[in-house]
């Protein structure tokens, strides 16, 4: 007999709905249909465009751990507070070997059909490491035309770890943090984050 499926769920509502009974009640149900094992449940009540949640951290805390095996969420608008917040989080996930679900999307990665869901997202993901690439290159090119310098001096190579560095940064890795990860001095990792909006 396969072993049961750990899952988180996660819940949120704006400060302005009543609760999150709802989204308690379908979830934990849906979860149930599915023979999942909650050992899970974290929860906000904070607009979307919030960054401080702590039900959300607690969620990628336990992800981190492998703690669980899937994510089940109400929807992308509960879960993330923009599309860019999506694909970094559910590319983490397939990293992570962790599957995502989002009911009312009926987006489910634990089937063939929903794997298509992390391919595209990983195809998003890409294309954003790109431009956010293009524009710390233009960026350096601004400067170095009007003479300027931004932070140290980058060591060869620094710009191909640029995408790294800001995908990092936008996980809430400190800057030594991000600089050991990717194998870059802390003044490079500065210069990299002051380059890009330089050039935005």
């Amino acid at each position: 007999m396969a072993k049961a499926k750990r899952v988180a769920i996660y819940y949120r509502v704006s400060t302005d709905d009543q609760s999150v009974d709802m989204q308690v009640a379908e979830l934990r149900r849906y979860a149930a249909d599915r023979a999942f094992k909650v050992v899970a449940e974290h929860q906000d009540q904070a607009s979307g465009a919030k960054a401080d949640r702590p039900g959300l951290k607690a969620l990628m805390a336990d992800v981190r751990q492998r703690k669980v095996d899937v994510v089940l969420v109400w929807a992308f608008d509960r879960f993330a507070r923009s599309s860019k917040q999506l694909l970094v989080a559910v590319e983490e996930f397939e990293a992570l070997g962790v599957d995502f679900i989002a009911y009312n999307q009926h987006i489910d990665t634990t089937t063939p059909q929903g794997k298509l869901f992390f391919t595209i997202t990983a195809a998003f993901a890409e294309f954003e490491r790109s431009m956010i690439s293009q524009r710390v290159r233009a960026g350096q090119a601004t400067a170095k035309a009007k003479g300027k310098h931004i932070g140290r001096p980058f060591k060869k190579g620094a710009h191909v770890k640029a995408a790294q560095i800001h995908e990092l940064r936008q996980r809430g890795l400190s800057i030594r943090a991000i600089g050991k990860a990717t194998g870059a001095s802390v003044g490079t990792v500065h210069g990299v984050l002051k380059a890009e909006v330089a050039g935005e």
